[in-house]
């Protein structure tokens, strides 16, 4: 009855976060305690010993590759790293399972000079046993972490969980091995806070930075709201180096937060404890020029990739100045570079069969390209670590 309880809440808070407010529901939260039998204990033992995680010789390769450079390979033989329907975490937004055509799930990321591992959860759970893995961002972020959760879940049959929320998180404690998955709701990263004229966009302010270095792992992201205007955008005023504006330049405001974010990691988070990541711009696929197929609208009906490693439309704007931003930047911050093969996936997103009457052309559907996503992160962090 735990995992369904549990569950329940995960997807209600998902769906709040959906629309970008995130409501107080902590009352309808009930901790059940769990704990495994002996059997599960023995079991649980077994499954130690089989864990393989990554060889010194992927490593080796890992240390010497571009992950991030390569394409999409068709691959027959490949099945989905979970069951969608046997995944307690997945949010109706992200469900694919009323798509006709499979063959999205048959594909996998090819770097061009090495093998990209597959994710071992059992090893993940494992080397970081007793730590807190946090995601921070918009509905992209917990496109990702929902993925996540579901590649833990998978990896030990019969794991026992619970969930935790509060105004504007949600997380999963892997009970078995006291590992907490957390994704916390900042859709700037930067703080919008309400005032006597209306909310305020802060972009030399993150109060909630005291929540975040409290983890062990961080993965940041954002972007999606920061081109969004009204009546779709949450402030009514940004505020930079103390001046009040109604507007300015969005991709000015952009770079302006990125680089209070980057300042707030140098000078508050512990880099010897901490490993942090920044998840770059994802895609979305409204316009067929930007893909070389001119006068397509959306992403309905494709059912396939890119082919090659090549973007047709090129690196967008704010992934370059995510770029510039970071450069010089990889002792303290970790770029997950997504952008390039996440737009080749013109194929994967859920499109209108999530049932929300709507066409979702910015979400990817899970199981999909969000474990590829975690994939990444999975063998980088290895490499953090090792």
């Amino acid at each position: 009855m735990a995992k369904g309880v549990n569950s329940t809440l995960v997807y209600i808070l998902g769906a709040l976060f959906m629309v970008s407010f995130v409501f107080v529901f902590e009352a309808m939260l009930t901790v059940f305690s769990r704990f495994y039998s002996d059997a599960f204990a023995k079991k649980l033992v077994q499954i130690e010993r089989n864990t393989k995680g990554i060889s010194k010789h992927e490593q080796s390769e890992i240390r010497n590759c571009n992950l991030f450079e390569g394409s999409w390979v068709l691959d027959d033989d490949l099945d989905p790293l979970y069951n969608t329907t046997t995944c307690p975490f997945i949010r109706k937004t992200f469900d694919c399972t009323k798509r006709p055509d499979r063959q999205y799930l048959k594909y996998r990321w090819q770097p061009t000079a090495c093998d990209l591992p597959r994710f071992d959860g059992r090893d993940f759970l494992r080397r970081f046993k007793g730590k807190q893995i946090m995601f921070i961002g918009d509905s992209l972020s917990l496109n990702n972490y929902d993925s996540f959760l579901c590649l833990l879940y998978v990896s030990v049959p019969g794991i026992n969980y619970k969930t935790k929320l509060t105004n504007q998180s949600v997380t999963v404690i892997f009970e078995d091995y006291d590992v907490s998955a957390t994704l916390f709701n900042s859709l700037y990263l930067v703080d919008v806070e309400e005032e006597h004229m209306g909310k305020v966009l802060k972009l030399n302010s993150i109060k909630n930075g005291e929540i975040w270095k409290q983890a062990d792992v961080l993965i940041f992201n954002t972007w999606l709201w920061w081109a969004r205007r009204k009546p779709r955008q949450p402030w009514d005023y940004i505020e930079d180096d103390g001046k009040m504006v109604k507007d300015m330049n969005r991709m000015a405001a952009f770079r302006r937060g990125l680089n209070t974010w980057v300042k707030w990691v140098k000078t508050e988070v512990d880099l010897t404890k901490t490993k942090v990541f920044y998840q770059g711009e994802a895609a979305s696929h409204h316009y067929g020029e930007d893909w070389g197929q001119p006068g397509v609208k959306g992403c309905l009906n494709q059912t396939t990739p890119v082919a090659g490693s090549i973007y047709p439309g090129g690196l967008p704007l704010p992934a370059k100045i995510v770029k510039e931003v970071l450069k010089n930047k990889s002792k303290s911050i970790f770029l997950l570079d997504i952008t390039i093969l996440t737009h080749l996936r013109k194929d994967g997103h859920p499109g209108n069969y999530n049932g929300y009457g709507g066409v979702d052309c910015t979400h990817f559907c899970l199981s999909g390209v969000p474990d590829t996503w975690n994939q990444l992160f999975y063998a980088s962090l290895l490499h953090l670590t090792s």
